[in-house]
């Protein structure tokens, strides 16, 4: 019984890198894989832990420190379990080096979604729960992986962002060190109006937009002398952007019901057109050759 088993743990299996691979040394490398793994997740969580008690840091961060912490030891046991089947790490790579750059140019973007996403968490610039401004739309990041960036839309929509995209580009990041936000409302009032009333009614409102923040105040400014209309914004500050898109669509409502309960006109575009035709020339008002006489010198015949 001892024999059989021992001949079926010295069994060779296949050649790698000039290195025979038997049954023994392939048990203990997975053996060497699977500790690795469930070492990785209880460094993870030990991490996790060990920043939120101590240094009670941001909680992005904190999984994002985790999670390369992780990444490094699984890297480890790779190394571990090709060192017990007997491989040259250094050798290997070498033997494989230009099978290794020609796949690199078709795996080209998924390298650089890797790097970049090993480049996120390191700076930390962006990380789970912050609010960003990509491509056009206002996200949340949900998780953050080594190749890709989940995050979900105001519209309870997933969008899978690839890292390369965060790192290449310009991203607008509204909680990196500070989660408040400036809203702004413009409105367009009529010349006519008594702008020292304006500025007191939109002061006013302001102060009535309760999900605002104590500190930075309200602002009410005169931005510009329009065709049509003098324009004012309102801005206020609030907590958190995450619900950004809905408070200013409540900054707007109260706006526009304060100056429509003080009698203050809300302008909009409008165009006045003048005729002038008594200075018009006389051969632009009648074209010469109409027949008939021209308006204003009909000649009369007596019968």
């Amino acid at each position: 019984m001892n024999s059989d088993f021992s001949k079926l743990m010295n069994m060779e299996l296949f050649p790698i890198a000039g290195q025979t691979i038997h049954v023994s040394s392939l048990v203990l490398a997975l053996v060497v894989l699977l500790l690795g793994w469930a070492l990785s997740r209880a460094v993870d969580w030990t991490v996790r832990r060990a920043l939120n008690r101590r240094l009670s840091a941001h909680e992005g961060g904190v999984r994002a420190t985790g999670r390369l912490v992780r990444y490094l030891v699984l890297a480890g046991t790779l190394a571990a379990a090709l060192n017990v089947l007997g491989i040259n790490i250094s050798s290997l790579f070498a033997a494989g080096a230009i099978f290794a750059v020609g796949i690199g140019f078709a795996m080209q973007n998924i390298a650089q979604n890797f790097v970049s996403g090993v480049i996120l968490l390191v700076e930390r610039s962006i990380k789970p729960g912050d609010v960003l401004h990509v491509e056009g739309r206002f996200v949340t990041v949900t998780h953050m992986g080594i190749r890709a960036t989940v995050a979900r839309t105001p519209d309870e929509e997933e969008i899978i962002i690839p890292n390369s995209s965060l790192v290449q580009s310009s991203v607008i990041n509204f909680t990196m060190s500070d989660p408040v936000l400036r809203l702004r409302a413009q409105v367009g009032v009529s010349y006519d109006s008594d702008m020292r009333q304006v500025r007191r009614v939109l002061e006013e409102c302001a102060a009535k937009f309760t999900p605002q923040v104590k500190d930075p105040e309200p602002v009410v400014v005169l931005l510009d002398f329009g065709d049509s209309a003098v324009v004012w914004e309102v801005s206020v500050y609030i907590p958190s952007p995450s619900n950004a898109f809905a408070l200013r669509g409540q900054l707007r409502e109260l706006v526009w019901f304060a100056l429509k309960d003080a009698h203050i006109t809300i302008a909009f575009p409008q165009l006045d057109v003048h005729f002038d035709g008594e200075r018009a020339p006389l051969s632009l008002a009648w074209p010469p050759d109409v027949a008939g006489p021209r308006p204003g010198n009909a000649s009369s015949s007596t019968p």
